[in-house]
């Protein structure tokens, strides 16, 4: 069970109060470029991305996002530094949400005018602090630490909560994966506000991935976290695939098709490895609950996939397919494939 935390609602997108967890990610083209960014959008939109992040950098962004806005289906998240007018223009133009780091907005004038105009648009607010944004006075009291990361979150959240902002997210993230879980534990026991999980600057795509598992996924299997980014130097349509990846190894997301497949050893007699690889592509669209194994050979066959709806393993010179780990036809090595993908897609479409 997620640690219960208030719900916020972006462009009709709910976080928090029990929601299943929610999958982000941020466009890498210039906003101003609608059709690039669109395109981009549309992409993330197709793998599965449920919110989208863009980077407000100047006043041709901050326009740009009313178009952008109007030919997307995910909710628009305007990330903005810096700049109050920036995020008003954001605000304004259909922005679903800002993220922003009061501290580097302005001073309480200019956060005031930001915070009016979240009010009037019925927009949330997520307040991201990372270790490259702690205030001065918290790093001199604290260090480099979880502490000094929460505390600088919530200072700046007092700071829109005194001026009548209250559907807040917020963000404690670093690119030390250990700094981030502290963190984020610290935080979940001292607010209900949503949190959205992270491990910021994790690198190229594998580090990255791997980095991002162990943060985000440590987090979710102790109920931590209403809506992650997989935060990669690469595509983020990756992005997403990895965040749906962690979801499911952490049993927050039930509609989708398990893949197993042992690593193989010198008893494997049969291309196992590229079904597995094949298998796994065939079944990426399918919103459906189902388990489905790829095992090397009888070692690790019925046996150790006895809970697979379906499943093949192969061995003297022919493959057993399976079912619930109950023998259902032997076929030979050549036809194997064709056999297995023809019965997945009995079980998946229920022809």
């Amino acid at each position: 069970m997620n640690k219960q935390t208030k719900l916020v609602s972006i462009g009709g997108v709910k976080i928090g109060g029990g929601e299943r967890v929610k999958i982000q990610s941020m466009t890498t083209t210039k906003t101003a470029d609608v059709e690039k960014t669109v395109e981009q959008i549309r992409a993330l939109e197709n793998a599965g991305c449920e919110i989208v992040r863009v980077a407000i950098a100047d006043e041709a962004d901050a326009l740009a996002v009313k178009s952008v806005v109007e030919k997307i289906r995910t909710p628009l998240v305007a990330d903005i530094h810096f700049s109050p007018k920036l995020a008003i223009m954001a605000i304004e133009n259909g922005a679903n949400k800002v993220r922003i780091n009061p501290g580097n907005i302005g001073g309480e004038k200019e956060i005031k005018l930001v915070a009016d105009c979240i009010k009037a648009h019925r927009i949330p607010v997520r307040v991201g602090a990372n270790t490259g944004s702690i205030e001065k006075g918290f790093l001199e009291k604290y260090g480099k630490s979880p502490r000094a990361l929460v505390e600088s979150a919530l200072y700046n959240v007092g700071i829109l909560e005194k001026f009548g902002v209250e559907d807040v997210v917020i963000s404690v993230k670093a690119s030390d994966v250990k700094l981030t879980v502290d963190s984020y534990l610290l935080l979940s026991n001292l607010t209900s506000y949503p949190l959205h999980l992270g491990v910021t600057e994790a690198g190229s795509y594998e580090a990255g991935v791997v980095k991002s598992a162990v943060g985000i996924g440590s987090l979710l299997l102790q109920g931590i976290g209403d809506t992650i980014r997989v935060s990669l130097t690469d595509d983020p349509v990756k992005e997403v695939y990895a965040a749906k990846h962690i979801l499911r190894a952490c049993g927050k997301d039930e509609e989708f098709v398990e893949v197993v497949s042992c690593p193989t050893c010198g008893r494997c007699a049969w291309e196992s490895m590229e079904l597995a690889n094949k298998v796994t592509a065939f079944v990426q669209g399918y919103k459906k609950r189902a388990k489905v194994a790829v095992m090397g050979c009888v070692v690790n066959g019925p046996g150790e996939a006895r809970d697979a709806d379906l499943g093949i393993a192969g061995g003297n010179g022919a493959c057993l397919i399976f079912k619930k780990g109950e023998p259902f036809k032997k076929v030979g090595i050549e036809t194997a494939e064709e056999e297995f993908l023809k019965e997945i897609r009995l079980l998946l479409d229920g022809e």
